[in-house]
């Protein structure tokens, strides 16, 4: 896959074996959130996700991880639904769709860092990651109208808007915000000149790298992939 080969240029990768007749297992970022040496498992809303958080469970234990607690009641669906923010040190969490809202304040106590609640509205987003992405010195990529207007306020008051870039339906629609930021290259299945322009703009280098098999799924390059190396 063409994702790979751009990936191992910049980042070191590793990889888990799927089990057959678990073919979401591909969507990796679902697998868990990774702060430091700590992972918080998912855990799935949908029934037929629900066989692989042991798989990921036991991957994470053989990786050396510290496996933190979570209730069995208490949905989450990992990197999904869970984006670290670097620059502000801080946990922006969807809700509204497959995660709890209770996450936010279990994640919290996890890994002493404030999370920021986010509800999703708009079921072509489902998780977080479709439609937003905290990007290197505090600039943000999303789609505001896959918020309620209390979420897009809180967006407005913590970001200025001078380093909020907001994407067009047709660009969200592409995935645009499901990517990956690795050393100020972003990896995406698409975006428009536009969009691509507004990026370097603000110092990023667009990759394009089509997923379009991928997204016919949901997923695209954010969702194929989950960062071991979040502080």
């Amino acid at each position: 896959m063409n994702l790979r080969r751009l990936l191992s240029l910049t980042a070191d990768l590793t990889f888990i074996t799927p089990v057959p007749g678990l073919p979401d297992m591909v969507f990796t970022a679902n697998a868990g959130l990774v702060i430091e040496d700590t992972v918080v498992v998912s855990r799935f809303r949908a029934e037929e996700r629900r066989s692989e958080e042991e798989i990921f469970r036991d991957w994470f234990d053989r990786q050396g991880f510290t496996i933190a607690p979570w209730p069995a009641d208490v949905a989450f669906e990992g990197a999904g639904d869970a984006l670290v923010d670097c620059e502000r040190r801080l946990i922006w969490c969807g809700h509204g769709w497959r995660s709890s809202a209770r996450a936010a304040e279990l994640l919290e106590m996890i890994f002493a860092r404030e999370a920021i609640r986010l509800r999703l509205v708009d079921p072509r987003f489902y998780h977080l990651d479709t439609c937003f992405c905290p990007l290197a010195g505090g600039w943000l990529m999303y789609y505001p109208p896959a918020f309620d207007a209390d979420s897009r306020e809180v967006i407005a008051a913590m970001t200025p808007e001078r380093k909020r870039i907001e994407v067009s339906e047709t660009d969200a629609m592409s995935f645009a915000c499901n990517s990956v930021d690795v050393d100020g290259h972003l990896y995406m299945n698409d975006a428009s000149d536009e969009l691509q322009s507004q990026l370097r703009d603000a110092g990023f280098a667009p990759v394009l790298t089509p997923l379009s098999e991928f997204l016919k799924a949901g997923g695209s390059a954010k969702c194929l992939t989950l960062k071991l190396t979040d502080k």
